[in-house]
């Protein structure tokens, strides 16, 4: 038990630091009101921004996550950019965006979310892939995750299936702060074969991987063996911009009784896209 003991208090002290650290940055972020944000009707179809900084920073701007433009290259909080749209391809007729200001110190922080509409005789790309593309994102959605479920004696092999219930937002950044989740895994052939689990996973973004997510959850068997479980995430990549490819490791415990401690390591996706923000 000094051993589990030691585990939350490391996951707690993670918490804590983090939470402190995104109060400090969201208080420190420079904000962006946008003015105009419009695509011109006439030809070459340009599309028009401007904006204004609370103090003086450079700025670029990213169109559908994968166009990028310089807006100011000088600080300054007045911002205003001209591109010609007219050669790019877009998946829907409202094109999302945010802007990335730089301040003084270097220091980079990201905008919400924004959109535009594109006049309607441009032609939309991928338009006959939407469907399928919704259909295999249900999928992948519905999908269970495979683990493996570590005992002292034995392994067995597992699957879990986790959703994402509520997310904190967090502005500027990719991901939201954290989100509550619920899981259900049902283990082949264990002595304790289905557990449900609540719980809250942290996310810090990182500049080499798509994020660590430390978390812990209250589990139950509804038959008797009810814990708690440390965890620690890793995201390792995305697909097709929505889901991103994880590995987990879990250490599963009953407070006061050790016999059926375990441990779980494996792959998962998440996405924040069914979640509900706060």
């Amino acid at each position: 038990m000094r051993i589990s003991f030691i585990v939350i208090s490391f996951f707690i002290l993670i918490f804590s630091q983090n939470v402190f650290s995104q109060s400090a940055s969201e208080q420190d972020s420079i904000e962006v009101n946008v003015i105009d944000s419009f695509v011109t009707p006439e030809l070459p179809h340009t599309f028009i921004l401007s904006f204004f900084t609370s103090e003086k920073a450079k700025s670029k701007v990213i169109i559908e996550n994968k166009y990028i433009y310089n807006v100011s290259d000088s600080l300054t909080e007045n911002h205003k950019v001209r591109i010609d749209i007219s050669s790019l391809k877009f998946k829907e007729q409202n094109v999302p965006y945010y802007v990335v200001v730089t301040d003084s110190t270097g220091h980079q922080n990201r905008s919400d979310v924004y959109t535009f509409e594109l006049p309607k005789e441009v032609k939309i790309q991928g338009e006959s892939n939407f469907y399928l593309l919704c259909l295999f994102g249900a999928t992948v959605f519905l999908l269970p995750y495979p683990s493996m479920a570590i005992t002292k004696d034995k392994n067995y092999f597992s699957l879990t299936k986790e959703i994402p219930l509520i997310s904190i937002r967090k502005q500027g950044f990719s991901y939201p702060a954290g989100y509550i989740s619920l899981e259900y895994t049902h283990i082949f052939n264990g002595g304790i074969k289905n557990i449900v689990r609540l719980g809250y996973k942290d996310i810090i973004e990182t500049p080499f991987l798509q994020y660590i997510s430390p978390g812990a959850d209250v589990f139950t068997n509804f038959n008797g063996f009810n814990g708690l479980s440390p965890e620690l995430s890793v995201g390792l990549f995305k697909i097709f911009d929505t889901f991103i490819v994880y590995a987990r490791y879990r250490y599963n415990f009953k407070p006061g009784d050790s016999r059926n401690d375990f441990h779980e390591i494996g792959l998962g996706l998440y996405s924040n896209f069914f979640s509900l923000y706060l």
